[in-house]
């Protein structure tokens, strides 16, 4: 298994922009499927975007597709979330993910690997 470390959140304005980095710990970084998830206050955990092992391969949330980018750096043991265009709806704890295989990347269940989460507010 891996650690993982969310960082990058914080308070934007409606418009702007934040970068969330994943740092994950273990040799086997490159072998994991990434993902981002995010939990509003009062609401259920959903799904963001994910990445594959290789970062060939992404999928994104249609709410946040066009929007947000997300990308990998193995050699670094990094995972990131680019965010653009933020609005308030997009506030919540953004949880960074990881597992084994490469299947069902949109379903939580499948994801054994979990951060802390990071805070992201979006002001009006």
């Amino acid at each position: 298994q891996v650690q993982l470390v969310e960082s990058g959140g914080g308070l934007v304005q409606a418009g702007g922009s934040l970068s969330l980095s994943c740092a994950a710990s273990g040799r086997t970084f490159g072998s994991y499927a990434m993902a981002w998830f995010r939990q509003a206050p009062g609401k259920e955990r959903e799904f963001v975007a994910a990445i594959s092992w290789s970062g060939g391969t992404t999928y994104y949330a249609d709410s946040v597709k066009g929007r947000f980018t997300i990308s990998r750096d193995n050699a670094k043991n990094r995972v990131h979330l680019e965010m653009n265009n933020l609005k308030p709806e997009d506030t919540a704890g953004y949880y960074c993910a990881a597992d084994g295989g490469e299947r069902h990347p949109r379903a939580e269940w499948k994801y054994d690997c979990w951060g802390q989460g990071t805070e992201v507010t979006v002001s009006e």
